[in-house]
C-alpha cells in the first residue's frame, strides 16, 4: 500500500501583532515583498483528505479564504494566547455546513481557559446556530487522529506552557522558549521542524532566531521553518543569515512528504 502524504501549509506566520504592525512605518511594515506581509500564527496539516487546523488564529477567516479551506476536520489547540484561540468563532461556518461538530483537542488547562473566554460556545442558552459545535477532547499523551498518530510535545512559554504537535516526521513548534529535556525524545527523527523563532533579541517567552537554529542543529533536522515572525525580520535581507536548511516561513507556504504507514 501507498503511503499516505502529509501536507502542510503555513496559514500564519506572525506573531501576535501581525505584520505589518498598526502604526508602524519602519521597512519591513512598508516592504512590498509579499512574504514581509504575516498573518497570526497558524497552520493547516491535510493527510488522506482530511484537514486540520492549528489554532484558530485571529485572522482564521482570512486565511481560510486566501487558502480557499472549504472543511476544517479537527483543531489542534497549542495553547490559549488571543492570537492563537481568537478565531475560533469562525468554526461556526463549518458547523453550519456539515451539521457535525468538529473534534477540537488541548490540553486541560486550555480547555479550561476556552470555556472561560468563550463560554457562549459551550452554553446551553443560545440557539445552536449562532456558536461553532465543538466536540472536545483533552490531550494528555499521543492519540490517533483520522489514522495516524498525534504525538503533542509538551514545551516551555516563558512562566506558562504550550505544546507542539508532531504527526509523521513533521512538528510544529510554537510559542516556546524551552523545550523540557523529556520533550527531546518525542523530536528525534524528524525531517522537517517548524518552530518558533519571535527576532534576533533575546524575549522571554519566545526562541530567538539563533535559538530555534540550535534546537534544528541538535536535532539534525534537515529542513527548518522559522516563524512566529515580527516585524524585526526581512525575509529577504536576513535569509543570507541563515544556515543550509533553514528558512524563514511564509503565509501560503506548502510541504508535502511522506507519512509512515500506521
Amino acid at each position: 500500500m501507498t503511503a499516505a502524504n502529509l501536507k502542510l501549509t503555513i496559514l500564519g506566520s506572525g506573531t501576535s501583532t501581525g505584520v505589518p504592525v498598526l502604526g508602524c512605518h519602519c521597512p519591513v511594515c512598508r516592504s512590498p515583498e509579499p512574504r514581509n506581509n504575516r498573518t497570526r500564527c497558524s497552520a493547516l496539516f491535510e493527510w488522506s483528505g482530511h484537514k486540520v487546523l492549528i489554532d484558530t488564529a485571529t485572522d482564521f477567516r482570512q486565511q481560510a479564504l486566501r487558502e480557499g479551506i472549504e472543511q476544517v476536520d479537527s483543531v489542534l489547540y497549542t495553547h490559549a494566547h488571543a492570537d492563537h484561540v481568537h478565531g475560533i468563532d469562525d468554526l461556526r461556518t463549518f458547523t453550519l455546513v456539515t451539521g457535525r461538530a468538529i473534534p477540537v483537542y488541548a490540553a486541560p488547562g486550555v480547555i479550561d481557559r476556552l470555556h472561560g473566554l468563550f463560554s457562549y460556545i459551550f452554553s446551553d442558552i443560545d440557539a445552536p446556530g449562532y456558536r461553532p459545535r465543538l466536540q472536545v477532547n483533552e490531550v494528555t499523551g499521543p492519540f490517533e487522529l483520522f489514522g495516524q498518530q498525534v504525538i503533542p510535545v509538551p514545551l516551555v512559554h516563558g512562566p506558562g506552557e504550550s505544546l507542539g504537535y508532531r504527526v509523521g516526521n513533521l512538528a510544529y513548534v510554537v510559542d516556546c522558549s524551552a523545550i523540557p529535556e523529556t520533550s527531546w525524545g518525542l523530536l528525534q527523527g524528524l525531517e522537517v521542524l517548524v518552530i518558533d523563532a519571535l527576532r534576533f533579541r533575546g524575549h522571554e517567552s519566545h526562541f530567538s532566531v539563533s535559538e530555534a537554529i540550535e534546537v534544528a542543529e541538535r536535532l539534525r533536522v534537515p529542513r527548518t521553518l522559522l516563524t512566529h515572525l515580527t516585524h524585526d525580520i526581512d525575509c529577504q535581507r536576513d535569509v543570507a543569515g541563515l544556515p543550509a536548511g533553514v528558512e524563514f516561513a511564509y503565509d501560503g507556504q506548502t510541504l508535502s512528504l511522506p507519512l509512515p504507514a500506521m
